[in-house]
């Protein structure tokens, strides 16, 4: 599964150098994701109301050029993985067809309390397909 965002890098995402901070592109990653999440009919605000949460517990950024203020960009992710406590998501950042940034993150379900839980079945779909399955309606 996967799905893309297109962002404008906005002056305040800059360092003084004119370029997008490094820390800026793990901020565009939780979007893609919870904008794939969007796209099957769910969202983390349900997700967390059921008692279900996504934690980061792995980062990976790899920089191969830099975005500056007002590029347009697309921010493309992609569900890697599912498996039993997580789900790994691959993300690119491109400027038309140059990739700037590729990255992964892995995300542990936990409860309330931090405790590691199982992957809810709502997550999957119909044949049990470790993916975000389509919800009819939204």
């Amino acid at each position: 599964m996967t799905g893309a965002i297109e962002i404008r890098v906005r002056y305040c995402e800059c360092d003084p150098m004119g370029v997008v901070h490094h820390t800026v592109h793990p901020v565009w990653f939780e979007m893609g994701r919870t904008e794939l999440l969007r796209s099957t009919g769910r969202t983390y605000r349900e997700l967390e109301a059921q008692g279900i949460l996504l934690a980061v517990v792995k980062l990976e950024v790899r920089y191969r050029a830099p975005a500056r203020y007002d590029d347009l960009l697309t921010i493309q992710t992609t569900l890697r993985s599912v498996g039993h406590v997580k789900i790994e998501h691959d993300y690119e950042v491109r400027r038309g067809g140059e990739t700037l940034v590729v990255g992964s993150t892995v995300l542990a379900c936990l409860d309330r309390e931090g405790r590691a839980q199982p992957i809810p079945p709502c997550l999957f779909d119909a044949t049990g397909n470790p993916q975000f399955a389509h919800r009819p309606g939204r």
